[in-house]
């Protein structure tokens, strides 16, 4: 007879688990015949909030930078629903820094919820534009990221 480990249930971060937030809008399209905001939609929060975040901290030219973050890993656990009109705050931490990766956590959490109604991950390999090969972390990039663990 064959024994599986218990399955651990995901469970919602608080505010507290994450550094830094960023306000999205949610729009009319957003919605779905459900009346919730579909759940593809979260990915997209889940990149602006670590795009702009890079980028307002001069960690990452999208431009004309010679490394750019590619997605090798995303992941969601939805605990609540989120619809238009609402302002989700999305927050940001990293949960590991490699030499040319990084595994961010971001929650995303109703007006002013303490409880998120959504966590997820994102990973990032950092490569050379021209080449896609991983590269080390550039240190402004580095440095930044230090400031989300």
């Amino acid at each position: 007879m064959s024994h599986a480990a218990p399955t651990v249930r995901p469970q919602a971060h608080p505010r507290s688990h994450y550094r830094v937030f960023r306000s999205i809008g949610t729009r009319w399209m957003d919605n779905d015949v459900y009346g919730h905001v579909n759940n593809v939609v979260y990915y997209s929060w889940f990149d602006t909030a670590v795009n702009a975040h890079l980028i307002e901290q001069g960690a990452l030219d999208i431009h004309a930078g010679l490394v750019i973050g590619l997605v090798i890993e995303t992941q969601c656990n939805y605990f609540a629903p989120l619809a238009f009109p609402q302002t989700v705050q999305a927050g940001l931490r990293v949960a590991h820094l490699g030499t040319s990766s990084v595994r961010y956590e971001v929650g995303l959490f109703a007006d002013d919820s303490d409880t998120a109604a959504a966590c997820g991950h994102f990973v990032h390999v950092y490569v050379d534009r021209e080449t896609r090969r991983p590269v080390p972390l550039p240190d402004p990039l580095k440095k930044t990221l230090e400031t989300l663990r």
